[in-house]
C-alpha cells in the first residue's frame, strides 16, 4: 500500500524539498501541504493521511497543538505524527511525544533517515531508533515540573501490567527493538510484540514513543542525569 504523507511546515521551500523527496519513492506520496497546524488537522481528515511530518513552530495553531488535536480525534487514530524540528534538544519535543507524536527528527537529518521515519511510523512503530531520543526524554523528565516528574496516575496504571509486560516496557524505554528485547529476555520477537501491544492497550499508548514517556512519567524507569 502507498503511504499517504502530509507535510506541515510554514516554510514553502522546505515543503517543496520534502515533497520532491517523498514523491520520488514508489511506496509513498504527498497528499497535502499545510502551512499551519489548523490546516494540518483539516487536511489529515480530508486526505486520510497515514503520516504527518509536523513542524513545531508555525503561526497560529502550532505543531504541538495540532498533534494534540490529531491524537484526540478518534477518526484520526490511524494518523501518525513525526515531529520535524530545527533544534533536537527542545522541550517541545517531549511535549509533542506526550501529546501523541510517534517520534521526531532533526531537519538536518539525511534523506534516508526521513524516508525511514515515514515507513517506521506508518508501520505503527515509533521513531525511537536514534539513542538520542531516549536520552532526550530522560533529561527533560529528570527536570520535571518542580518534582521528580513522576505521575501518580501513570504509576497506578502500571498495576494492570503483568510482570513480563513490565519487563518488556523497561526494555522498550531503553530504546531496544523487539529483536533485541527477545534476545535479552530469551523469548521470540513475536512474543515481545504481543507484550508490547498488550502494554499499549492497557496504558492507552498509541505507540512505543508513548510507552517510553509513560515508563519515565510513572517512575518505572528512572532518568539518567549523566
Amino acid at each position: 500500500m502507498t503511504i499517504r504523507v502530509l507535510l506541515a511546515d510554514d516554510q514553502a521551500l522546505l515543503r517543496s524539498a520534502f515533497r520532491v523527496l517523498v514523491d520520488s519513492e514508489p511506496d509513498m506520496e504527498v497528499v497535502g501541504e499545510a502551512s499551519d497546524g489548523a490546516e494540518a488537522v483539516r487536511l489529515a481528515r480530508e486526505q486520510a493521511a497515514d503520516v504527518v511530518l509536523m513542524d513545531i513552530r508555525m503561526p497560529g495553531t502550532d505543531g504541538l497543538a495540532a498533534t494534540r488535536m490529531i491524537s484526540a480525534e478518534p477518526s484520526l487514530a490511524q494518523v501518525r505524527v513525526v515531529i520535524l524540528t530545527t533544534f533536537e534538544v527542545d522541550d517541545y519535543v517531549v511535549q509533542a511525544l506526550r501529546a501523541g507524536a510517534s517520534g521526531f527528527l532533526g531537519k538536518g537529518s539525511e534523506p534516508e533517515e526521513l524516508l525511514n521515519a515515514i515507513r517506521v511510523a506508518a508501520g505503527g512503530e515509533a521513531l525511537l531508533s536514534p539513542a538520542a531520543t531516549k536520552g532526550l526524554i530522560a533529561r527533560f523528565l529528570a527536570q520535571g515540573d518542580g518534582d521528580d516528574g513522576r505521575d501518580p496516575a501513570r504509576s497506578d496504571r502500571l498495576g494492570t501490567l503483568t510482570g513480563r509486560e513490565r519487563e518488556v516496557l523497561v526494555q522498550v524505554a531503553g530504546g531496544h527493538s523487539n529483536d533485541e528485547i527477545a534476545e535479552r529476555l530469551e523469548v521470540s520477537p513475536l512474543t515481545v510484540k504481543t507484550h508490547v501491544n498488550r502494554a499499549m492497550a492497557k496504558l492507552g499508548a498509541r505507540d512505543r514513543a508513548q510507552l517510553v514517556v509513560i515508563a519515565y512519567e510513572s517512575g518505572l524507569v528512572r532518568p539518567r542525569t549523566d
